[in-house]
Formats: C-alpha cells, sequence, structure tokens
C-alpha cells in the first residue's frame, strides 16, 4: 500500500512538473513568436480581391473581370442550412470552442507520431483555417502549426464568431476560380444562396476540403460521397431531419458551369471598359470590387449588334458562298459519339451553331449540331448558295442539295424569322458601329466587329490604321465653302478637270465621278445629293487647300490623318468610325465639338462613386442668346493658322473623355466633388447658320439622293452622307437626327474589295436598321431654322432669284446677306442675255 502512495505522488509530482514545464514552453514559445502574429485589426477592414464589373446605363451586366470569381455576403444573408452545412463539414463545434480544437489537434499529434513524423492537415478549426489563409502559407511545420493556434486565439478575442465565418465564408477556394460561397452558389448552380437546396449547401461545404479534386463538375463520384457524408454529419448535428436527409441524400448531383448571365452583349466596349480602368487605376481595378457604368443602353446595344450581323451577313449572302468551314472523313458506320467529338473542336459564333453534314442527295442533307439534335436541310435552305468566284462573281444558282453540301463538310446554321434553319457562313468582311449623343459626346452603342471572340480588333476605333471615308468626308468641305461665301445654289461644273499631281508619272491627276458620268453646270445642293466627286474637287481648289484643310480640322479629326493635297475633297483622309461620328455630331448638335465618352460613374466595393463624369456640352440655348445679342450671328473662334494649333484647339485621339477626377485608386476623389463642378461648355466651332445650310442638304441626301434608301424609314427629322472608297475598299454612312448620331463602317481587315457595293448597298442598311430601332416611337427632333436663314425662290437651272411664275421656280434657303448679291445677279442677268448663272462656273 505505501508502495502504491508513493507511485501516485511521483505520478502526481510528474503530473505537475510535465503541466509547468508545457505551460513554461507554450510561454516561451508564445514570447517567442508573439512579435512575429500578425495584427487581427486587418480583418476587421479586410479587402477581398473581387472582380471589375461593368454595367450599362441602365445597370445590366456587360462583363466581369479578375482572375477571381467572388461575390461577397454577409452573414445575415447565409442561409442557416448552408452554414449548417460548412460547419458540419468542417467545424460543428465553432460556436463553443475558444478558436482550437484540442481534441482534434491531440488526435493530429498522435497520427504524426503514429506515421513516424508524417504529417497533416486535421485539427484545425474555422478559426485556424482563417488564420492560415490570411496570414500565414500552406507549408506544413510545427512552427506554422504553433504559429496558427497562436493566431487563432487572437483573432477570437478580437473577433465575433460571426465575423469569422463571413470571413471564412467569402475567403475560400471552392474550385474553378471561385472564392467563397457567394461565387460557388453562382458558378456551380446559378443560383443565389437563398435559392440553394439542402443538397445543393451540402455539396458546397464538400468543397472546402479538396477543391481541385471534391467538386460537383469534375469528379462527380468523389463529390457525392463527400457529399453524403456531409449529410450525414448535418443529421448527426440535428441541423436537418431524417426526412431532409434522405431526400437530400436521393437527389441527383446537377451542377454545371454558369457564368455570371451577362445581359449585354458588347465585349468590345467591356475592353475598352477594362483598358480605361486599369490606365487610371492600375493592377488594383480588376481586384478591388469597382463597379463600372457606361452610357451604353442594353437595348440599344442589342439593335446595333443585331444591325451589324444582320448586314454583314446580307452582305455575305449577296457574293457568294464560299464553301464549307472544313471537311472531315467520317468513320464507316459512324456514330452519334463521333460527330459530338468532331463537332467538339466548333463553337457558335454569333448565333452561327456549326453543323456536321453526315449525309446529302439532290433532295435534302442530314445534318447534325454540336448539342446533338438533327436537321434536315431542302434546297430552299440552300439556294442562296451561289459559289462565290471573285468579288463581283458568282457561279450559277445550285439546282440539287448536293451540289452544295457533302457528307463530312463542317458548315454554319441559323434560324431564320420563320424558325427554320438555313445555311450561313461566318462573314469574312467586317464592320464598326458607333452611336453618340450629339449633346454631350455619351456612347450610346459601339460594335468593333461580327465577332469578338474570331477577332478582338476593334474597328469602331481603328486605333493606329484608320480607313478612308469618301464621300462622307465631302459635308466637311461644303461647310468650309458655306463659311466663304458660297451658297447651296452656287453652280460648280461637273466636268473633266486635269491638276497637277508631282506623284504621278505624268505629273498629272484626272479625278472622276464613280459612275463616269458628267453632268455639266450643277448647284452645291445637287452636286452633294448625287455626290458629284469633280464638284467636290473643284470646290476645293477653289477654296484653298490650306483654309478648307484647317476648316475641317475644326471637326475634331488628328491632323496627321487629313492629307494636305486635292485628294482630301475625295475623302482620303484616316478616321474611324468614332472620330467620324464625332465630326458628324457637330452637324448635329448646332456646331460644338463634344469629346466621346463611354464611362458615366465608377463605384468602389461599398458602392460609393468615386468618379462621375462631366463632359463638354453642347449648349444650343447659350448660342442662341448670342445670337439674339450680337451682330455676328455665326459667332466662331478664328480658324487655326497651322495644324498643330488645330491639332491643339480641336482634335483628339479618338475623344475618349480621360478619367481625370480619380486621383488614384487609393484615394479616390468623392463624385460629389466630380457633381458639384460647373457644366463644361463645348466649343463652337462652325456657326449656326453654316451648320443648318450643311445640315438641309444632307437632308436632301436620304429625301432624295444616295441616301434615299433611309426613306423608308419615315422620318423627315435625318441627315447623311454615304461614303464609297477607291476599288470598293470602304463603304460608309454617317448620319443623325439632333439627339442620335450614328456612322457605320464596312469593309475587309485585309482592305480588299467589297465587290460592286457602296455606302448606299453595304453600310445604309446597319444604320437604317440600327436607326430605325433606336428612334422608334420618339417624335421627330430636328435643330430649328436659326435668325439670319431666310428661303428666297430660284431658277433650279441658274441658281438665280426668280418669280413664282417661273416654271423652274424652286425655293432655296440663304443665310440674308448673301441674298442682296443673288438679287443683283438676277437683276445683271436680265440685262445681258449671256450671263446664265450666279456666279462664273468654277
Amino acid at each position: 500500500m505505501p508502495t502504491i502512495k508513493r507511485l501516485l505522488r511521483y505520478a502526481l509530482i510528474l503530473a505537475l512538473a510535465g503541466a509547468l514545464l508545457g505551460a513554461i514552453a507554450v510561454g516561451v514559445a508564445y514570447w517567442i513568436i508573439s512579435p512575429r502574429l500578425p495584427s487581427v485589426d486587418s480583418l476587421k477592414d479586410v479587402q477581398m480581391q473581387v472582380p471589375l464589373r461593368v454595367l450599362s446605363a441602365d445597370g445590366k451586366l456587360i462583363a466581369e473581370f479578375g482572375e477571381m470569381r467572388r461575390l461577397p455576403v454577409k452573414i445575415e444573408n447565409v442561409p442557416a442550412r448552408l452554414k449548417h452545412a460548412v460547419l458540419a463539414a468542417e467545424d460543428d463545434d465553432f460556436y463553443h470552442h475558444g478558436g482550437v480544437d484540442w481534441s482534434g489537434t491531440l488526435r493530429a499529434a498522435i497520427h504524426v507520431v503514429l506515421s513516424g513524423g508524417k504529417k497533416t492537415q486535421g485539427g484545425s478549426t474555422i478559426t485556424q483555417q482563417v488564420a492560415r489563409n490570411f496570414f500565414l502559407s500552406s507549408q506544413k511545420t510545427y512552427t506554422r502549426k504553433i504559429t496558427e493556434i497562436f493566431t487563432a486565439f487572437r483573432i477570437e478575442h478580437e473577433l465575433t464568431k460571426d465575423e469569422i465565418l463571413q470571413l471564412y465564408l467569402n475567403k475560400m477556394f471552392l474550385g474553378h476560380r471561385t472564392y467563397g460561397v457567394g461565387a460557388a452558389a453562382q458558378y456551380y448552380y446559378g443560383k443565389t444562396l437563398d435559392q440553394l437546396t439542402i443538397a445543393e449547401c451540402a455539396m458546397i461545404a464538400s468543397t472546402f476540403q479538396r477543391p481541385s479534386v471534391v467538386n460537383p463538375t469534375d469528379h462527380q463520384r468523389l463529390g457525392r460521397a463527400r457529399r453524403d457524408y456531409v449529410l450525414g454529419r448535418m443529421l448527426a448535428n440535428n441541423f436537418i431531419t431524417k426526412a431532409q436527409y434522405q431526400q437530400a441524400k436521393a437527389t441527383p448531383l446537377h451542377a454545371a458551369p454558369h457564368q455570371l448571365p451577362i445581359a449585354v452583349h458588347a465585349p468590345y466596349l467591356a475592353e475598352m471598359v477594362r483598358q480605361a480602368a486599369l490606365d487610371k487605376l492600375g493592377n488594383a481595378a480588376l481586384t478591388d470590387g469597382y463597379v463600372i457604368r457606361t452610357t451604353v443602353k442594353a437595348k440599344d446595344q442589342a439593335d446595333a449588334d443585331a444591325a451589324v450581323r444582320k448586314g454583314l451577313m446580307e452582305y455575305d449572302r449577296r457574293h457568294g458562298y464560299r464553301g464549307p468551314e472544313a471537311h472531315v472523313q467520317l468513320p464507316p458506320q459512324a456514330q452519334p459519339s463521333d460527330y459530338q467529338k468532331i463537332l467538339s473542336h466548333y463553337h457558335e459564333v454569333a448565333g452561327l451553331e456549326p453543323a456536321l453534314v453526315t449525309a446529302s442527295n439532290a433532295d435534302d442533307a442530314n445534318l447534325v449540331l454540336a448539342d446533338g439534335r438533327s436537321v434536315q436541310l431542302k434546297l430552299s435552305a440552300v439556294s442562296w448558295a451561289r459559289k462565290y468566284l471573285r468579288p463581283r462573281a458568282r457561279g450559277p444558282k445550285p439546282q440539287h442539295v448536293d451540289d452544295v453540301l457533302k457528307a463530312g463538310d463542317i458548315v454554319r446554321l441559323r434560324k431564320d424569322d420563320k424558325d427554320q434553319w438555313q445555311l450561313a457562313q461566318i462573314p469574312a468582311a467586317q464592320s464598326g458601329l458607333v452611336s453618340l449623343n450629339p449633346d454631350d459626346g455619351a456612347v450610346l452603342a459601339l460594335v468593333g466587329g461580327f465577332s469578338f471572340q474570331r477577332s478582338k480588333f476593334n474597328r469602331a476605333l481603328m486605333s493606329g490604321s484608320g480607313r478612308q471615308p469618301g464621300s462622307s468626308f465631302k459635308p466637311f468641305i461644303y461647310s468650309a465653302a458655306f463659311e466663304h461665301g458660297f451658297t447651296p445654289a452656287t453652280i460648280i461644273n461637273d466636268a473633266p478637270v486635269v491638276l497637277p499631281d508631282p506623284s504621278k508619272p505624268n505629273g498629272q491627276w484626272t479625278p472622276s465621278n464613280d459612275d463616269g458620268k458628267f453632268d455639266g453646270p450643277i448647284r452645291l445642293r445637287t452636286a452633294l445629293i448625287k455626290s458629284k466627286n469633280l464638284v467636290s474637287v473643284r470646290l476645293l481648289d477653289t477654296l484653298g487647300l490650306q483654309f478648307a484643310r484647317q476648316y475641317a480640322l475644326r471637326f475634331g479629326f488628328d491632323p496627321d490623318a487629313v492629307p494636305n493635297n486635292l485628294s482630301m475633297a475625295l475623302g482620303t483622309a484616316s478616321v474611324s468610325p468614332m472620330s467620324m461620328a464625332r465630326a458628324y455630331a457637330v452637324f448635329a448638335n448646332g456646331g460644338f465639338l463634344i469629346d466621346p465618352y463611354f464611362i458615366a460613374e465608377i463605384d468602389n466595393r461599398d458602392g460609393k462613386a468615386i468618379y462621375k463624369a462631366n463632359p463638354l456640352r453642347a449648349c444650343r440655348d447659350c448660342q442662341a442668346r448670342i445670337l439674339q445679342n450680337s451682330d455676328e450671328s455665326d459667332s466662331l473662334p478664328p480658324a487655326p493658322s497651322s495644324s498643330v494649333a488645330a491639332a491643339a484647339q480641336y482634335a483628339g485621339t479618338d475623344g475618349l473623355l480621360p478619367l481625370q477626377p480619380i486621383a488614384s485608386a487609393s484615394s479616390p476623389q468623392p463624385a460629389e466633388a466630380a457633381s458639384t463642378e460647373a457644366p463644361r461648355l463645348a466649343p463652337r466651332v462652325i456657326g449656326i447658320r453654316n451648320d443648318y445650310l450643311t445640315t438641309s442638304l444632307m437632308k436632301d441626301v436620304i429625301l432624295h439622293g444616295t441616301g434615299i434608301a433611309a426613306r423608308a424609314l419615315k422620318r423627315p427629322d435625318l441627315a447623311g452622307k454615304t461614303g464609297t472608297t477607291n476599288e470598293h475598299r470602304d463603304a460608309w454612312f454617317c448620319g443623325f437626327n439632333d439627339k442620335v448620331v450614328t456612322t457605320v463602317w464596312v469593309g475587309f481587315d485585309n482592305f480588299s474589295s467589297l465587290g460592286y457595293e457602296f455606302g448606299a448597298s453595304a453600310a445604309l442598311p446597319i444604320w437604317m436598321h440600327y436607326m430605325g430601332a433606336v428612334l422608334k416611337g420618339t417624335p421627330e427632333s430636328a435643330l430649328p431654322r436659326p435668325p439670319g436663314i431666310t428661303s428666297l425662290l430660284i431658277n433650279r437651272n441658274t441658281g438665280l432669284p426668280t418669280t413664282s411664275d417661273d416654271p423652274d421656280a424652286m425655293s432655296e434657303i440663304f443665310k440674308v446677306e448673301d441674298v442682296p448679291h443673288l438679287q443683283e445677279m438676277a437683276r445683271k442677268a436680265k440685262q445681258d442675255k449671256n450671263q446664265k448663272h450666279a456666279y462664273d462656273i468654277f
């Protein structure tokens, strides 16, 4: 008995000594490690990486940029069933322990001893995982584990349990670039947290352990086993009932990748926003949760995208079928799985579905789509597919289906207006469309090509590689003429002309009209309606190259892009749809040069606006008051005396409004500062009466000229101009009313010919499709006639004032100060029967 007591006493002494030594060891360890423990204060204001989101003006998602998918959630918005699933999977005693599960830690330690020192990850509580994921490396060492424990204690002391759990639910990687339960719910199920079922909650909770392996899309067997284990733990902890457990366990896995629903298809604009955000905010733009609201409205953008796609496909069909996208040798007795394997390399492009021809004969062809659906095409579905030979030539119309389709062909299909499948092909031609609000330059819609997926080059901007605008540049020459004293009734001779050109072998330039015809003496109004090249050349030569060029630069063109020779009259400048839309906005808004912009507001992750655009604005009322109180009806700044001055005063680099109010990513200027700024008035660059005269000519281009197809829109407030370049390489239409200005370009990236196509046939239909949709239901809106403009009857042949009994009388508009001179010319014409025109024929 004494021996037993003595042994017990020794054991107690040893235990106390061990406890004392353990406490001393813990104290020493804490003393050594404590200075290196991270500050938990940073967790109270933790900034998790959240991707950049780009929204339309009406709040719909355009794009999301960032390496991590994360949708941060507040703990109060996490449903109990999801919290219970996570607790059951990772730490069911979370709300009761002090940060460390000692029994779990002891089990892990025993495992290390029994396994001969092999380290495991077991024994970590949610708090310890937060400590490790926010502050420590994933390296498995004893020192790191001890540091993790001490950090967990500190976290438990500084934060509430709900705060710790919220960090955990938002921080953890859950597979496929998703971080946090909000992003996982969206990606795996396309749901918000409140929509998740118990089975789905358990599946998401299962991914916390080994997300790259145990997730519901990559390894279903392992995923289901882990999910069912979590459901069992939820039952054992009374988080769910037996019936709920059985129902959830019987639920099959149904997860599938779900991207955030993109509501607005504007990839070219989205890339412009991303670049602008990186330029102004740095790399933090993609990780700090910024939300950028653009100026584009969802419906306008959808209309623009549909217009470009429809227009390019119609152009493509007119020029013939280039053959299958590819051809494969089908294996004998091919099975559906063989078809799917072949089609797996092809993806839908702008609504055009890839399809494999499995059989064809004279009457029909059988095809299979990438999703396994079968399609049968009759002759009517391929009758358009005359073989493409060259830009202006096609083969004969097909008489049989197998003239077009052969077994093994990879082709494209689309559905027509009657929901019937038709043979299609991806257009080889491209297009760019820009639509602006002419009052402030807000981008209303922008399309940079047929498919961003296939080509990321933005043809709306054409950075570094502008295209010639052709005759769509002529209104700037005509506007310069009206500034120089010419009128819409001025007579110019539409006749052959030979001009000096040192660049030609014979030193001569002999321009011509598109149709090779000459109308002789013609009024300026009629010349623009008919887009007479020779009239523009003679007009420019008469005005003087330098005057006209400096005048054209007022519309915002880069001086380096405008040629310093008479070819400028034919539109040989280098421009983009954006720069042309900006220039035409001057006509649309009454004479002011605005700066296009596409970012309206930037909000930080807390929803606070840190930037609001304050663009230059055309103040029409301001100018009207100036005109009423001034003797100078065309009050203008003096024309710049050099190209450099012109660039400084009027030009831009495609006019993208800089984000000046943002100081830096870390210290952005509050939006209140921007919103209280006085409105910035755009400079007037042409007179309001000049604008009215030039616009009236462009209205007649639509009513009677090359843009006559646009009369189908039944809107007399529309004005515009077609443009076609040499060899039909570029087709343009630029048009507007006083609320919307839109420019469309069509061409090949490699500068090939479009065939016998003009701005009126290739670009105008796209413009009409878009403008018809955007303006539908809106009242007519045009600039009113300004003071100082009067109407006068003239003879349509001479351009001279006449009387109402003249059978060739017509009404024309003039600046009031031009009328006395015209009347004097008419008086002299009566005296001299040989005087036939208001001016000498230029």
